[in-house]
């Protein structure tokens, strides 16, 4: 007599619902602790084994990935929505201030909108956001309300400076950061530019120490 198989529907629907409680507990996790957070507590959050964590998200990027998801979506649709805007120095502010917005609170996002990481799908929105972020500090440069001096990686380290605020002052005052973007944005006003004592990082430069600074947050 040939043995009875238990009906799949049920462990497909087990697995969905241990995906999502993962993907949940996840969210919590990184966005307290940053991209470092412990999985076995990760693990515990969702009511799950660690082994059941590793089964759906055999790496830790791939689970920061199904993570960042939405976010990762909504950045690229900021800077789609942007780089169209007119006057064009309003598509810079409102593509800084939603990146920062998607920042505020978050750890995780915080490290991946100022950081390299080795993992395709996180890299191929970054490079969609970089390539967008040119095009908007391009536009602005053109219409004379952005200073010529600026480049695409002047914006990289408005986001990696901001964000690090959003990290000390969120508890405090979640809107701190806004505050200090104005002040930032003042400076890169063409009517008050004056000349810098310093050049901009080269990109190859820029890449190197977002490489680095990825490689000790997954230390």
């Amino acid at each position: 007599m040939a043995t009875r198989r238990a009906p799949a529907g049920p462990l497909r629907q087990d697995a969905r619902r241990n995906r999502t409680a993962l993907v949940v507990a996840a969210k919590a996790a990184f966005a307290e602790e940053g991209l470092n957070a412990a999985l076995e507590g990760v693990a515990r959050r969702a009511g799950v084994a660690v082994g059941t964590l590793y089964r759906h998200f055999p790496t830790r990027m791939d689970l920061v990935a199904a993570v960042i998801a939405d976010k990762k979506r909504a950045w690229i649709k900021a800077a789609e929505a942007a780089v169209v805007m007119e006057p064009a120095w309003d598509g810079l502010v409102f593509f800084l201030e939603r990146t920062c917005e998607l920042q505020a609170g978050d750890l995780a996002f915080n490290d991946i909108a100022s950081m390299r990481f080795p993992h395709a799908g996180i890299e191929a929105a970054r490079k969609r956001a970089y390539d967008l972020g040119r095009r908007i500090v391009e536009r602005a440069q053109a219409e004379g309300s952005l200073r010529a001096d600026v480049t695409a990686e002047d914006l990289a380290f408005i986001v990696w400076a901001l964000s690090r605020v959003s990290e000390a002052t969120f508890a405090i005052d979640p809107k701190a950061w806004r505050r200090y973007l104005a002040l930032a944005l003042d400076g890169y006003r063409a009517t008050a530019a004056h000349p810098l004592p310093a050049p901009p990082l080269r990109p190859r430069q820029v890449l190197r120490a977002q490489l680095q600074l990825g490689r000790r947050r997954l230390r």
